[in-house]
């Protein structure tokens, strides 16, 4: 089957207790990177896909 690249675009809105905005904002970027596959065997087998690669390429506080 064909490949594509794909990109998409999310945005979060955290709520977070930390000491600074800064600190709050780096902490932020770094504990909620969790990106991964959530399809099961059942979905790529009944849709005929399967992800090869998920990459996060942005993640800013702003």
């Amino acid at each position: 089957m064909p490949e594509y690249e794909i990109t998409l675009t999310k945005a979060y809105t955290v709520r977070i207790k930390a000491g600074n905005e800064e600190s709050a904002k780096r902490l932020s970027e770094y504990y909620t990177g969790d990106i991964k596959d959530l399809s099961t065997p059942r979905d790529r087998k009944a849709r005929r896909f399967k992800i090869l690669e998920i990459k996060c390429t942005v993640n800013e506080g702003a």
